[in-house]
């Protein structure tokens, strides 16, 4: 079969479509038929090798986490999917890749597709979804009536967190550029700055809570806006210890973690806030609870571009830009 293969770390990584055989499964385990191939800015990180201590993949490895697709076999212990099931699935971190024309998908990571999304949309979801939904649900414990602020919100994780923390009874900041500001709105957005305009630590205050999705010194800024006893969670660092203990990483792993975090764990503790990094897990049982609120139409997928299987190195460029409104998707079939 074919797939888009990593097959040499760097800053000038070495990646090529590669004819490889087609995986086995497991017994708990789906073969699933690829579709479509959501992506996420951590495609583009992990070939750099930014991630290369925590993220174990042996090279060369498939590249791509999201896919949407048809199951085609099912390994004897399987129990809530047959042959022919439509599905949608996020693998990341499990050694293996949804950028080729079949992957092996354990039945605990998948769902049954919303049967009001075609497979591109659905493949959009996996990825932002569960990382919204465990930073919202399970860190933050966001409530009706809070405010959280969520930077960059016409980007791939902005547009579905809004409207996951819309539909969560939150209240919800973002920045975005001139031209987004109807996009973010139109999601739900209570309060959008303008960040060509303004700085948005000089605009919002009074907020509960902040998912950190920018790189640079976004995080230190968002202090200013937050009320004591708020909460950070980050998708872009730094890393902590205590990410480094739940992932079982060796003592210097955690320890390099620690100085990495230092100084925004400072700050955070000076202002009375909670900071902790995010790696979103693998989960059926939460993406089946979100397919059940895409079906009811309250999250809809927002979808920037949408590029063919032999253009998956430009559509890994084109998300590299960092000007995509919404989600990037590659189209197999």
């Amino acid at each position: 079969m074919q797939a888009l293969v990593l097959k040499r770390y760097g800053k000038s990584p070495q990646i090529d479509f590669a004819d490889i055989a087609r995986p086995g499964i497991q017994p708990d385990e789906l073969l699933v038929r690829v579709h479509a191939v959501g992506l996420n800015p951590i495609d583009n990180k992990i070939p750099l090798g930014t991630f290369k201590p925590v993220v174990k993949l042996s090279l060369p490895a498939t590249m791509g986490s999201d896919l949407a697709g048809v199951v085609v076999e099912v390994g004897n212990r399987v129990t809530r999917f047959k042959v022919g099931d439509a599905v949608f699935a996020n693998i990341f971190d499990l050694d293996r890749g949804s950028l080729a024309e079949f992957a092996a998908v354990p039945e605990s990571a998948a769902a049954h597709k919303p049967e009001n999304l075609d497979f591109v949309q659905a493949a959009s979801i996996p990825m932002v979804a569960l990382t919204s939904w465990q930073a919202f649900k399970e860190r933050m414990r966001l409530k009706p009536g809070q405010k959280i602020f969520i930077p960059a919100g016409a980007g791939g994780i902005g547009t579905f967190a809004i409207q996951l923390a819309k539909h969560l009874g939150a209240k919800v900041g973002t920045t975005t550029s001139t031209g987004n500001v109807a996009l973010v709105r139109g999601l739900g957005a209570d309060e959008v700055v303008d960040y060509k305009q303004q700085e948005f630590e000089r605009v919002l205050r009074g907020y509960d809570a902040v998912l950190g999705t920018l790189l640079g010194d976004s995080i230190e800024k968002s202090l200013q806006i937050l009320n004591p006893k708020a909460t950070i969670v980050s998708l872009v660092g730094p890393l902590d210890a205590a990410f480094a203990k739940a992932r079982k990483l060796n003592f210097l792993l955690e320890f390099v973690f620690s100085l990495m975090s230092l100084k925004i764990k400072h700050l955070a503790k000076k202002n009375d806030v909670e900071y902790s990094f995010l790696f979103a897990r693998p989960d059926g049982h939460q993406l089946t609870e979100i397919a059940g609120l895409l079906q009811a139409g309250s999250i809809r997928p927002v979808i920037d571009k949408v590029y063919p299987f032999e253009q998956a190195k430009q559509a890994l460029a084109y998300l590299d830009e960092g000007r995509a409104k919404g989600k990037v998707v590659v189209q197999l079939r």
